[in-house]
């Protein structure tokens, strides 16, 4: 993590990817695992843990409440894997992961994912532009 308020919004995207990159790894792991009996579907929780964080911040702009988040806890917040609907099972041998499902998560959480690395990218070229 960088230690510069210039980098604060930077270091919470660097959080944002890390949690899309892992939730990737538990769809892949679901998709691998679509015939394995009893096996049940995995997902991330990374969306949830930031915005109770930013909740709850005292301040009121999106700028502080990062800035505080930076200061007070961004090392706290971690993206968490669990089972999701783990006595749900949509076929017999207990197997909960719906491949059509599993797919469409894959493609919205790629666009998430690359959509996160752009913003990073646009804010070092903002900073490059400045410092020219």
């Amino acid at each position: 993590m960088i230690n510069s308020d210039v980098f604060n919004c930077v270091n919470v995207l660097s959080k944002a990817a890390d949690g899309a990159w892992k939730r990737n790894e538990a769809i892949a792991n679901n998709i691998a695992n679509v015939d394995t009996p009893g096996y049940k579907r995995q997902d991330v929780s990374f969306e949830t843990e930031l915005k109770h964080a930013l909740k709850a911040s005292r301040y009121v702009t999106l700028d502080e409440k990062i800035n505080e988040l930076n200061k007070s806890g961004l090392d706290r917040i971690e993206a968490r894997t669990y089972r999701d609907h783990s006595g749900f099972a949509y076929r017999i041998d207990g197997n909960n992961v719906d491949i059509d499902n599993e797919n469409v998560e894959l493609a919205s959480n790629q666009i998430k994912y690359n959509g996160i690395i752009q913003s990073i990218n646009d804010h070092f070229n903002n900073l490059k532009t400045v410092c020219k």
